[in-house]
């Protein structure tokens, strides 16, 4: 493996390269500090939904946007497709009904992560940095696909945080992902 520092004299000029991302000091994270991750931000949205009275968690919408059910339920039909999807290269959507009650729609939360937990450690690692076509729509990395994913979970759970002031009640604490 080449050095951070190469030389090209291939002209007759001495011309020296510094790449400093060519060589890697060490792992930011592991797949399996990157499921904890993920699992937090799992534990604080399931906590939203729980928060919400039954009828505005499904009815209960600010400016045309859909009520918190439906994005929830958008979350939870987003990840496991896309981790099976990273895993084998099958991707299929979550054809799923959308739950009609608040337990309902927990029970389907709480399945998912069961799921997540299972498939999650047997994907392989090079499919994290593998570029795939995502339910032959998406070009992009495996990595990049779960981090879509949570940054979608995160978008709805602020939107989930504006219904719940809206409606006077306060949202849970976001910095706590026990």
């Amino acid at each position: 493996m080449q050095g951070p520092l190469t030389a090209d004299r291939s002209r007759g000029l001495a011309t020296l390269t510094l790449n400093l991302y060519m060589t890697p000091i060490s792992t930011f994270l592991s797949p399996s500090q990157f499921l904890d991750h993920w699992q937090g931000h799992r534990r604080l949205t399931r906590r939203f939904i729980a928060a919400f009275p039954e009828n505005e968690l499904f009815e209960f919408s600010v400016g045309g946007m859909r009520p918190f059910a439906q994005l929830a339920a958008e979350v939870f039909k987003m990840a496991v497709p896309t981790i099976e999807g990273i895993s084998t290269g099958t991707w299929n959507f979550d054809q799923s009904p959308m739950p009609k009650t608040r337990d309902e729609l927990l029970q389907h939360w709480d399945d998912t992560t069961a799921t997540i937990n299972r498939i999650f450690p047997s994907i392989p690692a090079e499919r994290f940095q593998a570029t795939m076509k995502a339910f032959g729509q998406w070009d992009s990395t495996g990595y990049a696909l779960l981090l879509y994913v949570i940054d979608n979970e995160i978008h709805h759970r602020a939107q989930a945080s504006v219904y719940l002031r809206a409606l006077g009640i306060e949202p849970p604490f976001f910095p706590d992902r026990s």
